[in-house]
């Protein structure tokens, strides 16, 4: 795929809630998914091996942040962790809070749903957005 035709090149994916040189972490529009970030590496590559190991070292400390936040102020059931690029081939790791009585729990969340949502839970996960925000900032304004 051309750079100019590549969807997370041209646009930020998502909101920006935090960004460096080398990547930026969003928050995903996802109507049933609230939480849902995606760590994207800023520079076009489609494969953790085309990144040097200090790179790849970066990104997966910060896919490890986002997951920590994530897990201290949405408190899932799970987290989930993937990595997939076949319909948008630039790096970027996927982090998604996952609960026992989510749409798709214990399948994927692009797999069959396997119940209807219920909108109190998603209004009380969405209400938690601004201290994910919050949580996100505070944990890459630390060292480890």
């Amino acid at each position: 795929m051309n750079e100019t035709a590549c969807e997370l090149c041209g646009q930020d994916g998502g909101e920006v809630v935090y960004r460096q040189a080398d990547f930026r972490v969003v928050l995903v529009e996802d109507k049933h998914y609230p939480g849902f970030c995606r760590v994207i590496w800023n520079e076009h590559v489609s494969e953790m091996t085309d990144l040097t190991p200090p790179q790849r070292s970066s990104l997966m400390q910060a896919v490890c942040k986002v997951e920590a936040a994530i897990r201290e102020v949405m408190q899932p059931d799970k987290v989930n962790l993937a990595a997939l690029g076949n319909m948008t081939p630039h790096l970027h790791w996927h982090v998604i809070p996952r609960y026992r009585e989510d749409l798709h729990f214990p399948s994927p969340i692009w797999a069959q749903t396997q119940r209807w949502p219920v909108p109190a839970d998603i209004a009380a996960r969405r209400a938690l957005l601004p201290a994910l925000r919050a949580a996100i900032a505070r944990h890459f304004s630390t060292q480890a």
